[in-house]
């Protein structure tokens, strides 16, 4: 008789691992590849408004709206920064960003557990169970200590860690990109209640002019130089700039409400806020190192390209699921049908389990998720080009606009020295009787137009400062962002 011989344990370890490195061999990632490529800003031709606004300046800093030199602004930015709800919400966000690169840093390491359990049972008599426990009531007792440790030969935990390490770094850009969005709103509505109470000004000098105006009509009128119809008529405009008065009342009201509120405080708080005294003192203008730097300076840049990484890391997740797992597992306890007995020398158990395993009929699916990774990944990449390219276009436009607005400033004081003249001469003629009524209201019509456009030019010229800020990074601290992993271009 011929006995075949079993193989050694040894031999059956070479065995399972030259199969495994055969069957990886085998594994098919349909040659699916990212398409993306990440846009390079200092390719991007800057413009003729760019070039010309370069000057000696640094980048601005944290508290950029200091340059406004408005006491009253800084406090809502600091009250607004440590209450804003939404800006809490971001921060909440990175917690718990944070929070889940435990869960991927768990599956790196390895792993214990202790177990006990005790339970009574009848056996059945006629069941597996031999004599003499079948058709009794017997004591299962179990103690048990295991440990496991996944080998992560091809990495596929160390990426998902490194992404979930990225998308802290994301969560973190993001909300400083809330943080600058809130800082440039309360600034511009600020800006917006300093230009109300300007034309409220105006809108008072005018009123005040018109009850001269009417006041002269009724001395006019009285010595008979005057009819009731010239008299009506000056009324007549009266109610219409008190009418215009009253709506610069409410929209004055209106935003200290939404200052108050985007300082996370209730309407009360914004009935304190008094007349902004706002000052910008020095020309717009550009740092040297654009568009290179603007790159590492705004956070939705800074948050699509962490976003860029962490898809990286995810390919190689899904390039990782092609290969075999090898998961190491060693126990030991106790277990005894006796609670007695549990904890004696023949009660004992050990044992040692490798696992492998290896997907071998999973292939579309694995090469599905393959796909859909490259294609979020190819996607981040081009949301990342264009938030560079939108980057670029905002300064661009902060700085054509700065340009334009110095011309017609310029154009603006004139046509108001203009308007004044003739406003002045208006009410002279009418004085000594040399004009009606209407010429002199229609001057005043006129003086008040181009003292509201002064106004506006003002307001615009503070709100551009303030686009210019946003659109080079508001001067926020971001986490330095590195080029992706070339595992993710091949």
């Amino acid at each position: 008789m011929t006995y075949l011989r079993t193989p050694s344990r040894p031999l059956k370890t070479i065995a399972a691992a030259a199969l495994v490195l055969v069957l990886t061999a085998c594994a098919d990632m349909g040659h699916i590849t990212p398409q993306a490529k990440l846009l390079d800003a200092n390719t991007l031709a800057a413009g003729s408004a760019i070039a010309a606004a370069h000057g000696p300046i640094e980048w601005p800093t944290e508290q950029w709206w200091s340059a406004l030199h408005d006491p009253q602004l800084d406090q809502l930015l600091a009250t607004a920064l440590a209450g804003n709800p939404n800006l809490h919400v971001a921060e909440a966000r990175v917690r718990q960003a944070r929070a889940i690169t435990g869960v991927a840093e768990e599956a790196t390491r390895p792993k214990a557990e202790l177990g006990a359990s005790v339970n009574r049972e009848k056996y059945a008599a006629y069941g597996s169970v031999p004599p003499p426990l079948n058709g009794t009531w017997q004591w299962r007792t179990e103690l048990t200590a295991s440990a496991s440790y996944d080998l992560d030969l091809w990495g596929r935990n160390r990426s998902a860690l490194a992404a979930a390490l990225d998308d802290v770094q994301m969560a973190s850009a993001e909300s400083q990109v809330v943080r600058l969005s809130l800082e440039t709103a309360i600034v511009r509505s600020y800006i917006e209640l300093s230009q109300q109470y300007h034309t409220q000004d105006i809108i008072r000098d005018t009123l005040q002019q018109r009850e001269r105006i009417l006041a002269i009509t009724r001395q006019r009128q009285t010595a008979g130089l005057g009819t009731e119809f010239d008299v009506t008529l000056v009324e007549t405009a009266l109610p219409a700039a008190k009418r215009e008065l009253e709506q610069s009342e409410e929209e004055i009201a209106l935003l200290r409400n939404q200052l108050a509120a985007l300082s996370g405080k209730g309407p009360g708080a914004g009935e304190s806020i008094t007349r902004p005294s706002l000052v910008l003192d020095h020309p717009l203008s550009l740092p040297s190192a654009l568009p290179a730097e603007l790159v590492g300076r705004r956070p939705d840049i800074a948050a699509q390209r962490w976003r860029v990484e962490a898809e990286a890391k995810r390919i190689d997740v899904a390039k990782a699921a092609f290969y075999p797992n090898i998961n190491l597992l060693l126990y030991t306890g106790f277990e005894s049908f006796s609670i007695t007995h549990v904890l004696d020398t023949n009660a004992q158990t050990h044992g040692f389990d490798p696992a492998i395993s290896l997907p071998i009929f999973a292939g579309g699916r694995l090469r599905g998720q393959l796909g859909s990774q490259t294609a979020q990944y190819d996607g981040a990449v081009e949301q990342y080009n264009a938030t560079v390219v939108r980057a670029l276009q905002d300064v661009a436009d902060a700085i054509t606009r700065a340009r334009s607005l110095q011309q017609q400033d310029v154009l603006t004081q004139q046509s108001l020295a203009l308007a004044q003249r003739a406003q002045m001469l208006a009410e002279k003629a009418y004085r000594a009787g040399m004009t009606d009524s209407i010429n002199a209201i229609n001057a005043q019509v006129t003086l008040l137009r181009e003292q509201q456009q002064t106004v506006q030019i003002d307001a615009r010229k503070l709100d551009v400062y303030v686009s210019l800020m946003a659109a080079l990074g508001g001067g926020v601290a971001l986490p330095p962002a590195v080029a992706p992993q070339a595992s993710a271009q091949n």
